[in-house]
């Protein structure tokens, strides 16, 4: 993609400020939303060009300008835990409608690899999901929303967790005790990895593809996080040392699409 390349990025929030920063030091020009007026002024300290927007039904409301661009992120998780099921489906449906409206030919949808069951086995792109959670069914079906779509391609990302800056994976069970299914591989990704992949993806101008983005390396719960707790000086979790429901997610679309070669292992 050329430099000139104009990036509109819908939820700056962990991943979408840090890609943003990317970008822009790459020298892409970069525009951001938030929902939040007192989050605009930080939005414009690390270079972004800031816009309020807002796809809430009934409250819908947003520059059209921010949609005046060559590629459209979309980072915007859904509230599982709130119940906000109905509600992200309409709100997805609305940023497909403004894509359309404003003639966006090319789109990234953030989703997670939680569309997935643990289904005690291995799963690539190619693997049918069946989603058992509410989060999961919810993303999966914002993804079929996107594919529908003839009129602008979209490339999905599905990440696994997330860890970096802020998401200390030493923290996540620190003290805990008995905690089940310890023997369960584990499936995450380092914010340097999720920026590295959106990258390489406009980089080799890879859209209209589904790409999982999970670190090929999946050791056990247990291992891991005793090990990360102990390198953050936390005090050490307490696994139950068995083996329960689990998956370990894989790609096929990475290695073939983007060749791309993973930055942090785990």
């Amino acid at each position: 993609m050329p430099n000139k390349t104009n990036i509109s990025i819908l939820g700056c929030g962990w991943y979408g400020s840090a890609l943003a920063k990317a970008f822009i030091a790459d020298g892409l020009q970069v525009k951001g939303s938030t929902t939040s007026s007192a989050k605009l002024d930080e939005l414009a300290a690390i270079g972004i060009k800031p816009y309020l927007v807002n796809f809430l039904p009934g409250e819908e409301t947003y520059d059209t300008d921010f949609f005046d661009c060559d590629v459209l992120w979309i980072a915007i998780p859904p509230k599982s835990r709130g119940g906000e099921g109905a509600v992200f489906i309409d709100k997805i449906r609305g940023i497909i409608n403004a894509i359309k409206r404003h003639a966006v030919q090319k789109a990234v949808f953030i989703s997670s690899t939680g569309v997935y069951a643990d289904s005690n086995q291995h799963v690539n792109e190619t693997t049918d999901p069946q989603p058992n959670t509410e989060a999961g069914r919810i993303l999966f079906e914002a993804e079929n929303l996107f594919r529908e779509e003839a009129g602008f391609k979209t490339t999905i990302i599905r990440f696994a967790g997330l860890i970096g800056p802020a998401r200390d994976p030493g923290r996540f069970f620190a003290g805990k005790k008995d905690i089940p299914n310890g023997d369960a591989p584990v499936n995450l990704i380092h914010l340097d990895d999720c920026i590295g992949l959106s990258k390489a993806i406009l980089a080799g101008d890879a859209f209209g593809y589904l790409f999982n983005g999970c670190a090929p390396d999946h050791p056990t719960r247990a291992d891991f996080y005793t090990k990360a707790a102990i390198q953050s000086s936390f005090e050490k979790p307490e696994f139950i040392r068995e083996l329960k429901e689990w998956k370990i997610v894989e790609s096929v679309n990475v290695g073939q699409v983007l060749d791309y070669e993973y930055k942090v292992s785990l």
